[in-house]
């Protein structure tokens, strides 16, 4: 019982990120203490995440490499070098373009699997997919920021490559030695891992809010349009791709999916920690955009799925 709870729990992971963004608005002293926690608690939900991965995880990669190098190198350019075009031409000050930046460089969001599961995307290319450009992402986020980022503000290359690794790998590492060591009860706990990352990374999202809740309040729509245009760029980019290169259906929506959503939680932690507050508003924003968009493109994938499963009964 506690399993399925758990589950729909892990599910719902949307609903309770607008909940903790609503309470973290209107409650902000609930939240903003616990900035200075924030790298902590990234490490822990990527303890979680590598704890329920397994090498059948990786299987993609080593069957069709080029499909995940594919991705992986769409994803490292397609969304930083849009968000820095997008920045550019929006004249968006520094610290905003910041931000929007390092939303771009982030990897892969671990919520892209579930979404891929629900809107009927080739699941196993996107767990590879976001593994790969997870572990590559010391090296790419931070040698992206500071390529795009380092001719408008001072970046240290080191210091955050080096906040990766602790914050990424080193926690990935342990749950996944935790997984192969402790076999049996990971086993036995394997659903409370997706549930506790996922309330980890409403939590982050509910402290960036809180510690720009001044800024908030006064943001344009300016801010919100380039978030949205750089979602929508990267899921319509990613879809283009797929067919281009010829990929099966649910390739090309996992492609989609895989560029066009980010780990802005940990763009939103980075921005903090590298450029300030307000450095991290347009990558907590890129979390609400980018559960919304996806949101709206599962329903369209299911229901278009289900019309050609009628259509196909009908025609028998």
């Amino acid at each position: 019982m506690y399993r399925q709870i758990l589950q729909g729990y892990s599910r719902l992971f949307g609903l309770w990120i607008v909940l903790a963004g609503v309470a973290a608005y209107f409650w902000p002293g609930v939240f903003a203490g616990a900035q200075k926690y924030n790298l902590y608690f990234f490490a822990l939900t990527m303890f979680g995440i590598g704890a329920v991965l397994t090498p059948a995880d990786f299987m993609p990669v080593v069957r069709q490499p080029w499909l995940v190098l594919l991705g992986t190198a769409a994803q490292y350019t397609i969304m930083p070098f849009g968000a820095f075009l997008i920045a550019r031409v929006f004249h968006l000050p520094d610290e905003l373009a910041a931000g929007l930046i390092l939303a771009g460089c982030a990897p892969g969001a671990m919520s892209s699997n579930v979404i891929c599961y629900i809107s009927g995307a080739d699941t196993a290319y996107s767990v590879a997919l976001t593994s790969v450009s997870t572990l590559l992402c010391p090296l790419m986020t931070a040698g992206l920021t500071k390529l795009l980022v380092g001719t408008r503000l001072e970046v240290s290359f080191w210091k955050m490559f080096f906040d990766l690794i602790l914050t990424i790998l080193v926690p990935l590492a342990a749950g996944f030695l935790f997984r192969r060591f402790f076999r049996r009860f990971a086993e036995a706990v394997k659903d409370v891992f997706p549930a506790v990352s996922v309330t980890f990374i409403f939590f982050i999202c509910a402290v960036v809010i809180a510690a720009n809740h001044d800024r908030i309040a006064e943001m344009t729509s300016l801010i919100l349009l380039v978030v949205l245009i750089l979602n929508v760029g990267g899921l319509s980019c990613g879809y283009l791709l797929g067919t281009l290169f010829e990929l099966g259906i649910p390739q090309r929506r996992t492609l989609s999916i895989e560029i066009g959503m980010q780990n802005a939680g940990l763009g939103s932690v980075l921005a903090i920690q590298n450029f300030g507050p307000r450095a991290a508003v347009p990558t907590a924003l890129f979390v609400y955009v980018c559960i919304f968009s996806a949101a709206i493109l599962c329903e369209f994938w299911k229901r278009s799925r289900e019309n050609a499963s009628h259509g196909e009964t009908g025609t028998t």
